[in-house]
């Protein structure tokens, strides 16, 4: 992993003598830049002085933090001359609430399936121009004209990925592993959660053999109630601090990406990763524009950036998850591409997985409001013995202070 196999050259290759200035402003951080499909296309923004707002998951771009590692953004810059604004996100809940409010402005943003659905319907997007997106080429047949966006209107998709489970090899068989052994209460106090309602009630549905679609509003009610049951044998409901309480050995299972579990498997050694054989999420994360955006054909060219070849491949490279890419997929070693974590079998994809798609209004709210009730219990019953022993420490408190008294008057009368 994070082995990069790209034909590297130098940035005077890439830009006309009118183009100097940019060039040494790049050869000042010592960038190098990617083979790219057609450098004309990229420079046409050249010395505009435009920068365009980027907003993300966390952990999930190829940054250069990490030797022989490739800084995404520097690239796209060096070669472009657009400056990257990048901020990042924990959930697509947080995403959708930071558009909604209307508090932001940004050009590009890569949210899951379901959520594009609800923000295309809420007409939260701008459709693509898709003449300037070239690199669409290289998307696999099978991603393209998707269920959350059927007419290929308004998305690239950046990754994809299923849903599991991470566990810590020291203390757990990988062959005990389905999703039932989240409620166990042999790992009471082990066990980590999905911090939102759409994976955590989708482990829920699964369990209770519903559709991850569903929208009953009595099977949303048990889901909610099977969440409920396992509440108090959960640590704590997290997203990202999973990296650093699963490689801590702070917890034994956690339901997880796909993608960040290999990233932590190829840190930590005692950590192993299964995706549970009743069936699991299918996801596909891809890039959008929000109406929102001050820069339309900016974001289209770093998003055509994002689709090609070599940046794909750096990109799946590093964070690990899955790409839809196929060019970039020609780029993995054979060992990479018959993963099955990376790449289940088709027949277990067709039979055993299930994409988000997006819920009606009613169905969005009751899960929600369902969401919020139980992790309102879940504070009740971490705190409910809080005010009896605080009385009883009171008490016990009083009755010191009284004997010490007594046996203080008792001294001194003696």
């Amino acid at each position: 992993m994070k082995k990069l196999l790209f034909v590297l050259t130098l940035l005077g290759l890439f830009f006309t003598a009118g183009c100097s200035t940019a060039t040494e402003e790049v050869e000042e951080i010592e960038a190098q830049t990617l083979t790219v499909s057609d450098h004309a296309y990229y420079e046409r923004f050249q010395g505009k002085g435009i920068s365009i707002n980027v907003y993300n998951w966390g952990e999930y771009i190829s940054d250069g933090s990490e030797e022989g590692t490739l800084d995404i953004n520097a690239e796209f810059t060096a070669l472009t001359g657009i400056e990257v604004n990048y901020s990042t996100y924990a959930t697509n809940e947080e995403l959708y609430a930071k558009l909604k409010g209307g508090g932001a402005s940004y050009d590009v943003i890569i949210p899951s399936d379901y959520m594009i659905s609800r923000m295309i319907k809420e007409d939260m997007l701008l459709p693509l121009n898709f003449e300037n997106l070239p690199n669409f080429s290289n998307i696999m047949e099978n991603f393209k004209n998707p269920l959350y966006d059927p007419q290929n209107q308004y998305t690239a998709p950046y990754t994809w990925g299923t849903v599991g489970i991470i566990y810590d090899k020291t203390a757990i068989d990988e062959e005990d592993i389905d999703w039932d052994i989240l409620w166990n209460e042999e790992y009471a106090d082990r066990i980590l959660m999905f911090d939102n309602p759409r994976d955590a009630f989708a482990i829920a549905e699964i369990l209770l053999g519903y559709s991850l679609n569903t929208e009953n509003p009595i099977e949303l009610e048990q889901a909610a109630k099977k969440l409920g049951e396992q509440k108090r044998i959960v640590q704590a409901y997290v997203m990202d601090e999973i990296f650093d309480k699963m490689g801590a050995g702070e917890a034994l299972l956690a339901p997880y990406y796909a993608g960040d579990a290999l990233t932590l498997m190829d840190e930590y050694d005692h950590l192993g990763f299964v995706i549970p054989k009743s069936g699991t999420n299918l996801f596909v994360d891809a890039m959008c524009i929000p109406k929102s955006a001050q820069q339309k054909e900016a974001a289209e060219m770093y998003i055509n950036f994002m689709m090609e070849r070599d940046i794909a491949y750096a990109t799946t490279d590093y964070i690990g998850y899955s790409t839809p890419n196929a060019a970039a997929f020609e780029l993995l070693d054979e060992e990479s591409q018959a993963d099955t974590i990376s790449y289940p079998a088709d027949d277990f994809i067709n039979e055993k997985t299930e994409v988000f798609k997006n819920l009606s209004d009613e169905a969005n709210l009751q899960m929600q409001s369902l969401w919020t009730e139980m992790k309102s219990a879940q504070d009740e019953n971490q705190n409910k013995w809080a005010i009896p022993v605080f009385m009883l420490i009171c008490v016990l408190t009083s009755v010191g202070i009284l004997i010490r008294r007594y046996l203080k008057k008792k001294k001194d009368i003696f």
